[in-house]
């Protein structure tokens, strides 16, 4: 059957444009539990930002996550590669499952290097997920048109000095330039699609889409509850199959950019503590319930490992107030703060002392060293549990 166009034709049918349906929600019974999680992620910010931890607190976060994120996927991967992983510091060859939890890791760093709103476009979902071509500045000249000979622009670099090898040059540390920002993961290089990898039928950008439209449409409702429905959407739209971790990301990002807090709170860490897994066969009210005691396990949580970290200090800060203005002891205090983990190498390495100042440094804390993790002579790690 074909339908009129609104050229009045009637050989092409008119296709309305896809949306995402919200859900009715009974705002007069969920009002009351909004406020009080919202109040609590409230009082856990500025207790944070007021600790002075904050920094500290995030960089674990970070890590846990990924970690926390991979064992969600079914994968286990131990907390102190990854943190050895990222300072370059492997002690065996990386495994794919520990790549993808450095990739877990640069995501959440990424989304929060940059401000709030910009993970939650498509821009930010591109960087996210390390995907994005490479953008390179390139003149393009006409073929019928010679360049001004007094535009110095029109020209390439160095063209018109006395040294002709300095253009020669000046190309050559350019493509030094946009490989190392490749490497690093600030332009990575577009991936071709294996349809043995991915569905062919499956519509990435028109899901994308569909879920920044959600994003978009709840922007005046509460922020929790816009957060639980974009994290809904993001699982019926079946988003980044390969990147199951990144929905968890993308609501803690939501929170974030509607300034209840200024950090990501361990969402995967929450939904791995509560109970609830969505089937699909949940009503609206009841997913938004789960979402709930996700947050209400991230934030008991988050609270503990604060905790843990404000009790260490003031332990640690106790020896450091008695050491010299120039020792590298409250750098080592600082370092235990912010990882997981700490082994002599890494604290060589990251401090720029050697070993045995190392070693000499964790006898000078004593009893307030924080616990030995490993109990092994060869390999030994240091954190705060």
């Amino acid at each position: 059957m074909a339908f009129q166009s609104r050229s009045g034709d009637f050989d092409e049918p008119f296709l309305a444009p896809r949306t995402y349906a919200l859900p009715e929600l009974p705002w007069e019974q969920i009002s009351g539990r909004l406020e009080s999680i919202t109040i609590a992620i409230l009082r856990f910010d500025a207790r944070l930002e007021a600790s002075g931890l904050a920094a500290g607190w995030q960089s674990r976060c970070d890590m846990t996550e990924a970690v926390r994120a991979l064992i969600l996927d079914g994968h286990l991967v131990d907390v102190g590669d990854l943190v050895l992983h990222d300072a370059g510091m492997d002690v065996r060859h990386p495994t794919h499952e520990l790549t993808r939890a450095a990739a877990a890791l640069r995501a959440r760093r990424t989304a929060m290097a940059r401000k709030a709103p910009w993970p939650l476009s498509i821009d930010g979902l591109a960087a996210l997920r390390g995907i994005g071509g490479v953008a390179e500045e390139m003149s393009v000249r006409s073929k019928g048109k010679k360049p001004d000979p007094d535009n110095d622009e029109a020209y390439p670099p160095f063209a018109n000095d006395a040294d002709p090898w300095a253009a020669h040059f000046a190309e050559i540390d350019a493509l030094l330039e946009r490989t190392t920002k490749v490497l690093a993961g600030e332009t990575p290089l577009p991936r071709s699609r294996s349809h043995l990898v991915y569905d062919p039928d499956q519509d990435e950008a028109e899901a994308e889409d569909l879920w920044l439209d959600v994003v978009k449409r709840t922007s005046h409702w509460p922020a929790v509850a816009a957060a639980a429905i974009a994290w809904d959407a993001w699982l019926n739209l079946n988003l980044y199959t390969r990147l199951p971790w990144l929905g968890l990301i993308m609501a803690a990002a939501i929170l974030r950019a509607r300034g209840l807090t200024s950090h990501l709170l361990p969402l995967a860490a929450g939904f791995k503590q509560s109970k609830f897994r969505p089937q699909g066969r949940e009503g609206a009210r009841e997913k938004l319930d789960g979402f709930c005691q996700v947050l209400e396990e991230a934030l008991a949580i988050a609270n503990k490992d604060l905790d843990r970290l404000i009790l260490a200090r003031e332990l640690m800060s106790r020896v450091t107030a008695r050491c010299r203005s120039n020792s590298t002891l409250p750098e080592l205090v600082e370092l235990f703060l912010s990882r997981p983990l700490v082994t002599v190498p890494l604290g060589a390495k990251l401090l720029q002392v050697t070993p045995k100042a190392v070693d000499l440094m964790l006898a000078q804390l004593g009893g307030a060293l924080p616990r030995e993790l490993t109990g092994r002579t060869r390999y030994r790690a240091w954190g705060i549990v």
